[in-house]
């Protein structure tokens, strides 16, 4: 990775944004996900993306990208599940919480469904609050920081990493 953002397109990407990336981009390599080893178009999110997978298994499964922009950088993590993680969610930081209950995202499409449901929300519970996000735009950090990469790692091992126990949120 430190060889990459070196590339000379690279250049307007900020110094804390390309510590930020290759510090999450290790933390993800030691729990067993890469972006593949190149830096491809970002289309419309934004001028290029990083986009992580799982190491050692054919599915083509996302599970995290990273937008890098002409200003800034946006880490987003593709989360299922959300009440099953209801303890660790409520107990992470403010910046990390608000992606789950903040507006961001809020649910727009029609409620008045024939099926009873919308298949892009992603429906749940939060301090006892019915929330609706979009799953299309959900779970976007924007700007994330080099001293939140913990946070972040903490946040996608409660969802992803092999279970060893009971975990809490960095705090």
């Amino acid at each position: 990775m430190p060889d990459l953002l070196s590339e000379p397109r690279f250049d307007f990407i900020s110094p804390p944004d390309k510590e930020f990336i290759r510090a999450f981009d290790r933390e993800m390599a030691r729990l067993g996900f890469d972006y593949g080893g190149k830096i491809g178009s970002g289309y419309c999110w934004g001028q290029y993306m990083l986009i992580y997978r799982k190491t050692g298994v054919k599915s083509d499964n996302v599970y995290a990208r990273i937008y890098i922009r002409e200003a800034s950088i946006l880490l987003r993590l593709f989360l299922s599940k959300i009440d099953a993680h209801r303890a660790f969610i409520e107990e992470a930081p403010a910046y990390i919480k608000e992606v789950f209950t903040g507006d961001a995202a809020d649910c727009k499409h029609d409620r008045v469904d024939p099926d009873g449901g919308c298949m892009f929300r992603k429906t749940y519970t939060i301090d006892g609050r019915l929330i609706e996000k979009c799953s299309g735009f959900a779970f976007e950090f924007p700007e994330p920081a080099r001293h939140g990469v913990g946070d972040y790692i903490a946040l996608f091992s409660e969802f992803y990493a092999p279970r060893r126990g009971p975990r809490v949120a960095v705090q």
